[in-house]
């Protein structure tokens, strides 16, 4: 018996170092599985949005190292009479309101501060949608009608295969897709855990199979269809999407904080909802498209890109929003009135009559109500209207 008791202690001895070897190991994967986890706990969210670099994987994206581009002060806003409540209710981190290309206000809160580097949620989408313009206008990616798979043979057999370029920019691929970030067990927080455990995003695109419709015929917002416009745009010009984004749209506004974009295993940009800039800085990027993609004297994007970008081309529902190329437009859109959108209540929203450019950012839980959807716009449009 003394000799099994001594032999069941070396083997208990064994499991255990083999444990904290395997926990040394792998503590990087497992304090990211964890950030996840309690990624939009309500005492770390406000927190956990201001420094994402903390917890994942992520690459910066260069600015280079020209001064900042002006961002003058103009006459302070009359701000509406519901703000304060709405700033309490709706637990927004920062609201920063440009006219006519001037900041009339700006205000930060929960702790926050100018110099955060907030992340954008699938405002990040808005800035892939800037980046495909420029490389569809300069012909690295001459034809929107072209296949995914004949940039990415990767996802030939999949859901994928079939669907063009536009599909995916226009979220018209018919990929089935599970975003309910309530359900533990759904796509998008599977595809988190892959992101946090340092998996391979191209492998998770890939892998899907199936579809509710074919390409083209309906409309469903699916985030991963954003994942595989950067995977063309990668293979279209043969380079990564922080190298891209540096060259063609970072230097050339002259942002004030380089951002950073999270990745996966493999280093490849979380393009669907990845990218972390200041507050100012998403600014610059909307008064860009307010100036038909004009920043200081330079183009940055084509003109006719913005517009068809932001109009409501792609097969949605009435009772839906409209939307574009990865912009979004109200039901009952004014002209020219259009919007980047993240969970969790990131907004970038732009109204070009009104020379009036508005960024919220936000720890927002029922961002998904469409009340409060509608308050968002209806507060925009407050300011919009006040001179």
């Amino acid at each position: 018996m003394r000799r099994i008791g001594k032999w069941l202690g070396r083997i208990l001895l064994v499991l255990c170092l083999a444990l904290i070897a395997t926990g040394l190991w792998k503590r990087e994967e497992i304090k990211r599985l964890m950030a996840v986890n309690s990624l939009f706990a309500p005492d770390r969210i406000v927190q956990n949005f201001s420094n994402m670099d903390a917890a994942f994987l992520h690459v910066p994206v260069p600015k280079g190292d020209a001064p900042p581009s002006d961002l003058p002060r103009g006459t302070p806003a009359t701000m509406p009479a519901t703000l304060d409540s709405f700033v309490r209710d709706r637990h927004v981190t920062s609201l920063l309101v440009l006219r006519d290309g001037a900041v009339v206000f700006e205000e930060y809160y929960l702790g926050t501060g100018p110099n955060d580097l907030r992340i954008g949620w699938s405002l990040s989408k808005s800035f892939l949608s800037a980046l495909t313009g420029i490389l569809h206008h300069d012909g690295t990616l001459p034809d929107l009608d072209a296949q995914v798979t004949d940039w990415v043979p990767l996802l030939k057999g999949g859901a994928y295969d079939g669907a063009t370029v536009r599909n995916v920019l226009h979220m018209a691929t018919g990929v089935t897709f599970d975003e309910d970030y309530k359900d533990r067990n759904s796509d998008i927080n599977r595809m988190g855990r892959i992101l946090a455990l340092g998996g391979e995003m191209d492998s998770f695109a890939a892998g899907l199979q199936d579809r509710f419709a074919p390409p083209g015929s309906d409309w469903k917002y699916t985030s991963i269809d954003t994942h595989v416009l950067g995977m063309v745009l990668r293979a279209a010009s043969g380079r990564s999407l922080p190298d891209l984004m540096s060259e063609k749209i970072v230097r050339p506004l002259r942002l004030e904080r380089a951002p950073y974009y999270l990745t996966d295993g493999t280093s490849v940009a979380f393009a669907l909802g990845g990218i972390n800039m200041t507050t100012r800085d998403y600014a610059r990027f909307g008064q860009m498209y307010l100036q038909q993609g004009e920043w200081q004297g330079r183009q940055i994007v084509p003109a006719d890109w913005i517009v068809t970008a932001t109009t409501a081309t792609a097969p949605t529902d009435p009772d839906q929003m409209g939307y574009g190329y990865q912009w979004w437009m109200p039901r009952d859109a004014r002209p020219r009135e259009y919007m980047g959108r993240g969970v969790y209540g990131q907004y970038l929203y732009i109204n070009e009559p009104a020379g009036v450019v508005i960024v919220l950012t936000a720890a927002d839980p029922p961002f998904q109500d469409r009340a409060v959807q509608r308050e968002n716009l209806e507060l925009f449009r407050a300011i919009a209207d006040t001179r």
